[in-house]
């Protein structure tokens, strides 16, 4: 524990990898985040949350030796030394089997849930790299067994938030894992399949070369590179993927099974509403996690350098090391810590204003607090967020901290030369020119309750 000497200025920078934000910025990103659970619940998820710290052995299980490099391990009591059992979580995908193999009895299948919370690595400090951070996921696990329409489910579901959020063009990519599963079988590829997959998922962000070099290293022969960098690199719409991947006449059961579930996927996602400039195959995406074993997900914004800011798939037995139950499930996660600091690092980030409070009501001196505080009720009352400046000051003062502000409407209450109450309701056009009418309190409430609603 460190020691703080008296008189000694404490340093208040937070610690790298951990994002703190100005109000503006904070109004921001709760603004997208409501939209990403609200969205969440249009479509059946119900809010769930775990604890931030869970048995390591439950976080390890799945996780591997990257996770257990990352992984925050938290003390039981400062003089304890005992090896502790307890970590912070990683992601939310792991606690989830977790709750859902100890809860297996209460819950109705197939099981919703949608989380948004912290999670916690211990990433190495640099930009865009966090140690704390946001994800924003859902799940769907079936008992025994999941419809492969959830699968194409949960891309509309991308499509319609996506847009929502008003990011500009963005493409939902599409891949199968069996497909890759199914043609490492069919070229006779023994080594790790799972280094290989991250290194194919990794295609995109690096030279030919450089691939090629990765998968050397991976002890692939010269002929299963050049077999792989070609399937890798099939491009075209939809319909001609699936065909040129027919037309490669690899025999293995599972590519096939693989890419007849692109297929339906695919066509239920246009049932489902999804535009097809919105969505492609993508055969390089493979996600690097071991879980995923059927359809994969990455989104992509693509008028940005941003990269994937939402990623997901399929996974047949996730919960295998919690429960004998198999609990199949489909789900995606966005990293709502990186979009944003990404959306604020390119300039993408619309900050409109500084509160959350729809109107700043100002008394202009203490004979007016009582109607302030009335007409301040009877606002919150319609379901707007309603800030009253209770400060005595000066009437500049008062001004400053509301133009400061930039709340959508200002209420003055100040008392006229024969001493009655006069309202007065403040706002700006839609060309940015400062609008000022004295209204009736009924008006003004009916006023800003039809602009807000």
């Amino acid at each position: 524990m460190a020691n703080i000497k008296e008189n000694e200025p404490i340093n208040t920078k937070v610690i790298s990898g951990f994002m703190e934000l100005l109000p503006e910025e904070q109004v921001a990103f709760d603004n997208i985040k409501s939209i990403i659970e609200s969205t969440y619940h249009q479509f059946g998820f119900t809010s769930l949350d775990t604890p931030l710290v869970e048995r390591s052995e439950v976080l390890l299980a799945k996780g591997g030796e990257d996770i257990n490099r990352q992984i925050y391990y938290v003390m039981n009591g400062l003089e304890s030394k005992e090896r502790i059992d307890q970590a912070l979580r990683f992601d939310l995908t792991v606690p989830l089997a977790r709750y859902v193999a100890e809860h297996f009895n209460d819950l109705v299948f197939p099981f919703r849930r949608c989380h948004v919370g912290r999670v916690y690595r211990g990433e190495r400090a640099q930009r865009g790299r966090f140690r704390e951070f946001y994800q924003c996921d859902i799940d769907v696990i079936g008992r025994n067994e999941l419809s492969i329409r959830y699968d194409a489910e949960i891309p509309s579901i991308i499509y319609q938030l996506f847009r929502k959020l008003d990011l500009g063009k963005f493409t939902i990519r599409i891949n199968n894992r069996k497909v890759l599963n199914g043609l490492f079988e069919d070229l006779q590829i023994t080594a790790s399949t799972s280094s290989i997959l991250r290194v194919i998922d990794k295609a995109d962000k690096v030279s030919y070369d450089a691939l090629v070099a990765s998968l050397k290293k991976e002890g692939l022969t010269d002929e299963q590179i050049k077999s792989l960098t070609t399937f890798i690199g099939i491009k075209g719409d939809i319909d001609s993927i699936l065909m040129m991947l027919n037309e490669l006449n690899v025999s293995n059961a599972l590519f096939m099974e693989g890419v007849n579930e692109l297929r339906t996927v695919t066509e239920l996602m246009v049932q489902m509403g999804v535009d097809r400039d919105y969505f492609t195959i993508d055969l390089a995406i493979a996600r690097g996690l071991d879980y995923y074993t059927g359809t994969v997900y990455e989104t992509v914004l693509e008028d940005t350098r941003i990269g994937s800011v939402c990623s997901g798939g399929r996974f047949d037995n996730l919960a295998g090391h919690y429960t004998s139950e198999k609990l199949p499930g489909v789900g995606i996660s966005i990293g709502l810590t990186r979009l944003f600091w990404q959306l604020r690092e390119n300039g993408l980030l619309k900050t409109i204003h500084r509160t959350i409070a729809d109107i700043v009501v100002v008394p202009e001196n203490e004979q007016n607090i009582k109607t302030a505080l009335s007409i301040s009720n009877d606002l919150r009352i319609e379901g707007l967020n309603v800030d009253v400046y209770l400060e005595e000051a000066s009437m500049k003062k008062k001004l400053q901290y509301t133009n400061r502000k930039e709340a959508s409407y200002t209420i003055i209450v100040k008392s006229d030369l024969a001493g009655s109450e006069v309202l007065s309701l403040q706002y700006k056009d839609s060309d940015g020119g400062l609008i000022k009418k004295q209204m009736s309190k009924d008006a003004i409430i009916k006023h800003i309750t039809e602009g807000v609603h």
